[in-house]
């Protein structure tokens, strides 16, 4: 009989044994050769899971998806009676071949592909092997798609939804102000601390992927909707002292990603909004919106926590298909 799985936090220092991919990825029928393949494979994944999160400092969700990919690529191994060592070029290929019958589209396989690759620049970085079988392999092609955004008489209704006479409402304002203010990714607003706003300074603090902080500013509006918040909202939901995190449940604990994205989804339908509102379309609707006012790309890239300027750019191209339908709506020669 199988032993129960046991679940592994993300980002948290691990020994071999308490990963589950020693339940999911050793298959009992597997010859004894595979068996210790596997469980080698396994050691040096939780390396990698260890270096992640110790030496580079990659956040809880970034350090799971890593878990997620490498995790199927090892039990692809058992299944093939292979180590990372000795599956090769054809190997990958195989193993990129089942994901794409599976279904999965191009970038989740680029995903993929990228999880392996940086597994692999660690087993050569720690000596473990002497190839890359992921070197020569191509990232599949990826169809450039737009990021969809609001128009600003769109972000104007979601804005007025929520109702400011009760606590709850005074923090789904200020969380709404404060995201379409400074484009923070959501795991970044809900992560917020009490102290992480600077309120004579007009900026807010905040930690982003790879544990990077960085200073966001923050507009009038938004600074009067937090103040709000803080001096009428989160007393009355905060249960005790102890948690810093600024934007409170119900409960008086911190509000989760998916409890926030549920609060804007009812809001965007209440709002009339068609677009499938997320999080990330604020943010996108933040970034297009300061460059459709004047604002140069570096400095929105410094906003966003982007690490390449190349990330931002996909923006210009937003303006330019903008530029494109207003010209062919209003020039009589179009």
């Amino acid at each position: 009989m199988a032993s129960p799985r046991r679940k592994l936090q993300p980002g948290c220092l691990v020994e071999p044994s308490d990963h589950p991919a020693l339940v999911s990825g050793v298959q009992p029928e597997a010859p004894d050769g595979a068996a210790h393949n596997s469980v080698a494979s396994i050691t040096e994944l939780t390396a990698f899971l260890n270096y992640l999160r110790a030496e580079k400092g990659l956040a809880h969700n970034s350090i799971s998806s890593y878990q997620r990919d490498l995790n199927e690529f090892l039990e692809y191994l058992t299944s093939n009676s292979k180590s990372f060592d000795n599956i090769g070029r054809e190997g990958i290929r195989g193993f990129f071949a089942n994901l794409r019958q599976r279904g999965l589209g191009a970038r989740s396989v680029a995903r993929y592909r990228a999880s392996l690759r940086n597994f692999y620049r660690f087993l050569l970085k720690e000596g473990k092997t002497t190839c890359d079988p992921t070197s020569e392999i191509e990232a599949p092609r990826l169809d450039q798609t737009l990021p969809k955004y609001l128009a600003a008489d769109e972000v104007e209704k979601l804005l007025e939804q929520p109702d400011v006479s009760t606590p709850a409402g005074l923090r789904d304002k200020a969380m709404l102000e404060l995201l379409y203010a400074t484009g923070m990714r959501v795991s970044e607003l809900v992560n917020l601390r009490y102290d992480s706003l600077e309120v004579s300074l007009g900026v807010v603090r905040c930690t982003g992927k790879g544990s990077k902080e960085r200073l966001i500013p923050v507009g009038r509006a938004a600074l009067k909707a937090v103040e709000a918040y803080l001096a009428q909202g989160r007393k009355s939901l905060a249960k005790n002292d102890d948690v810093p995190h600024l934007f409170l449940n119900h409960r008086g604990t911190p509000l989760s990603r998916v409890g926030f994205w549920k609060i804007l989804r009812a809001y965007g339908r209440r709002a009339g909004i068609r677009t499938h509102l997320t999080p990330h379309v604020v943010r996108h609707s933040f970034a297009t919106h300061l460059l459709e006012g004047g604002a140069d790309l570096r400095s929105v890239q410094l906003m966003l926590g982007h690490s390449d300027i190349s990330t931002t750019q996909i923006y210009t191209h937003v303006l330019k298909e903008r530029l494109k339908h207003v010209y062919n709506t209003h020039h009589p020669r179009a």
